[in-house]
């Protein structure tokens, strides 16, 4: 299978970066073809340009300018984020590539006023992630991280795919015991992915 694996932390030697490592190599050895997108070490730009809302709608043109990430996401079987939950969202970098790539024509259309997904080239969906906070504070702010993936994502891609929200809260009291147990809880999920 082929998996788009896109990671969103600005700092290599990172807990969540030793996730991104972990998952693609446990990815690689379980016989998948990992395509790595690394947000922040390939400098993608988050803003949406001026000229890219206005042609917003103008599936002929509308993914030039991301033309290559739109093209790494359409050739993809399975997509697995990698990202820590900022102030209860998505790092700004990994929504700016929401919003710039999942753009009518790629992830959705427009029939008649009505939106259809359509990103179903996507059979398998994994989030690994982690919360500063703990799960109870998660839940208690409405947990919008938790909400998009298995709400708009699931519906996003291939009808009926199965999706894992991987999450390690309570980072700001973890222990070395706990970030080993949650790594070896994400992989046994890749492995059989």
């Amino acid at each position: 299978m082929r998996v788009l694996l896109v990671h969103a932390h600005p700092v290599e030697s990172s807990f969540n970066g030793s996730l991104f490592r972990m998952a693609r190599r446990t990815l690689v050895d379980a016989g998948h073809t990992v395509d790595c997108l690394d947000l922040y070490a390939e400098k993608f730009d988050p803003v949406l340009s001026h000229d890219e809302r206005l042609g917003y709608h103008d599936t002929g043109t509308n993914r030039n300018a991301v033309a290559d990430s739109v093209e790494r996401l359409l050739k993809a079987d399975a997509l697995v984020l990698v990202y820590p939950v900022w102030n209860y969202g998505f790092p700004a970098i990994l929504k700016g590539w929401f919003d710039r790539v999942f753009l009518p024509g790629v992830s959705f259309r427009i029939d008649d006023g009505q939106v259809a997904p359509c990103l179903h080239n996507i059979g398998r969906l994994a989030v690994i992630t982690s919360y500063g906070g703990t799960r109870l504070r998660a839940f208690i702010a409405g947990d919008p991280p938790r909400k998009i993936v298995k709400r708009m994502l699931r519906l996003t891609i291939r009808p009926r795919a199965p999706v894992h929200y991987l999450a390690h809260y309570d980072m700001n009291r973890s222990t070395t015991e706990t970030r080993h147990a949650f790594m070896s809880k994400v992989q046994s999920v890749l492995e059989n992915f």
